[in-house]
């Protein structure tokens, strides 16, 4: 099998571990979901003069295309690693792990923080839990799954 096609697997596999205990948090704790994703769609889209409606019409594609991009984040990280781990020696699943949900979580939180959304440097501990736990199941499935896959 191809590198690439084993980082995609192994990218939807860290996406589902990353999803996962994200909406396992929101079951635990009754919180929300976050509406971030969907305000940097709706920023990014205002920016670009592309349309995406009025009203919840507006809110609920931005909510979808902040979706549809996470799992392009995790998917697209699973294949880059692929291309990365390809030419490379090997590192054990406890380096490549936390190196990958790293990746990812600054994949995700980047546009936001760029955009002003959020500031990493306000969260509190909680906010801090709630966003590096499920980055770093992304990072140890999706390292995981790409050494499963010889």
């Amino acid at each position: 099998m191809h590198s690439i096609t084993k980082g995609l697997l192994a990218g939807a596999a860290g996406t589902l571990a990353l999803d996962t205990a994200s909406y396992g948090d929101m079951l635990l704790r009754g919180r929300a979901a976050s509406e971030v994703p969907a305000q940097v769609v709706g920023r990014v889209a205002d920016r670009a003069g592309v349309p995406l409606g009025d009203g919840e019409e507006k809110d609920n594609r931005a909510e979808a295309a902040g979706a549809l991009f996470g799992y392009l984040t995790g998917i697209g990280a699973g294949a880059a690693y692929g291309l990365l781990r390809h030419r490379r020696a090997p590192l054990p699943n406890w380096v490549a792990g936390p190196l990958l949900g790293a990746a990812v979580m600054v994949g995700a939180n980047g546009p936001a923080t760029v955009l002003r959304l959020t500031d990493p440097t306000s969260w509190d501990l909680t906010s801090w839990v709630s966003d590096v736990v499920p980055h770093l199941a992304y990072g140890l499935t999706a390292a995981a799954a790409y050494r499963a896959l010889g």
